[in-house]
């Protein structure tokens, strides 16, 4: 006879990633995943903890996590201890720093950016080294190779698209009837005028298609980097995310995430998501909060006090 496990139980295994199903009965298992990948050895070892201790299934979640349904919870320990023996954990839950979603943009060939390696880096300085830090809700980061928009990052409550803003070197352009980087351009962004390439901003997404194709060398890459979105939400009260201005470098992303989580762990309400605080506060002020570097000195001080401990959530 399986062993029921108590509100209380329940409640503290649901933080450390075993979710309790609607039987009342058996946990499912959430398993993070870095950078939405699992290399073979993982994939068999999870293969087999679903074979032995669940209904040998496993699902992928939106998030990019494993999920192992069937688990009873006298089974939890065991495994948690095989999860550990491969380097894996379970977790993903509560109101911290969510795992990252990137999208497949380090092998995909409109990818801008090795979106698997910056998931890594993220995860290592703020899923874990923030997890014990509590926010006024779940803050969920998604990261986008290039415009094509796959993983929606405008919809998360901080979001990095890869960009390649391309320019034109006016004197390489021959101003060709028949311009290669006009018919490449699928926004319409690129036009000859006049006997020279010009570029729209407006409808120019920094896609990046258009800078290899002139064949007298004209387009050049002025900048690679990302574009950032703050204070995106799915759920059951959707908000698109608003572009921060101006296109960063990988480490300048980095900061501002670090200073996003720090005004929103000051600023936010207990239970409010980041975009329902953005919308408090205003767009402006917030992105004053998180460009500036004032949040940066009252580091300390935001991560040592005791707020967010009773929660009231809602989406």
């Amino acid at each position: 006879m399986a062993i029921i496990a108590s509100a209380e139980e329940k409640s503290k295994l649901k933080g450390q990633g075993f979710l309790p199903q609607r039987d009342g009965i058996h946990f499912a298992c959430r398993v993070i995943t870095e950078d939405g990948c699992l290399n073979s050895k993982e994939t068999r070892v999870l293969s087999e903890i679903a074979e032995k201790y669940g209904r040998g299934y496993m699902s992928y979640t939106t998030r990019l996590t494993v999920e192992i349904p069937w688990i009873r919870f006298e089974d939890i320990e065991k495994v948690k201890e095989e999860l550990s023996d491969a380097g894996l954990e379970a977790g993903g839950t509560g109101p911290r720093v969510r795992p990252v979603v990137a999208c497949k943009g380090t092998v995909c060939i409109f990818g801008l950016l090795d979106t698997q390696e910056l998931s890594r880096k993220i995860h290592e300085r703020f899923y874990k080294g923030y997890y014990n830090v509590l926010l006024p809700h779940k803050f969920k980061i998604g990261i986008g190779g290039c415009p094509n928009n796959c993983i929606k990052p405008d919809l998360n409550d901080f979001g990095i698209m890869g960009q390649r803003v391309p320019d034109c070197n006016k004197d390489l352009c021959l101003g060709c009837k028949k311009c290669s980087v006009e018919e490449a351009c699928k926004k319409g962004a690129a036009k000859v005028i006049n006997g020279k390439l010009q570029i729209d901003r407006e409808k120019c997404t920094n896609c990046g298609l258009c800078i290899d194709k002139c064949h007298f060398g004209s387009m050049v890459c002025k900048k690679d980097g990302v574009k950032l979105f703050i204070g995106g939400k799915w759920g059951k009260t959707p908000r698109r995310g608003e572009p921060l201005k101006g296109i960063y470098l990988y480490d300048e992303a980095m900061n501002i995430i670090e200073k996003a989580i720090l005004y929103y762990r000051d600023n936010g309400k207990t239970g409010e998501r980041f975009g329902d605080m953005v919308e408090r506060i205003g767009f402006e002020e917030v992105s004053r909060g998180i460009l500036g570097n004032e949040i940066l000195k009252e580091k300390e001080e935001i991560l040592k006090a005791e707020v967010h401990t009773k929660r009231n959530y809602s989406c």
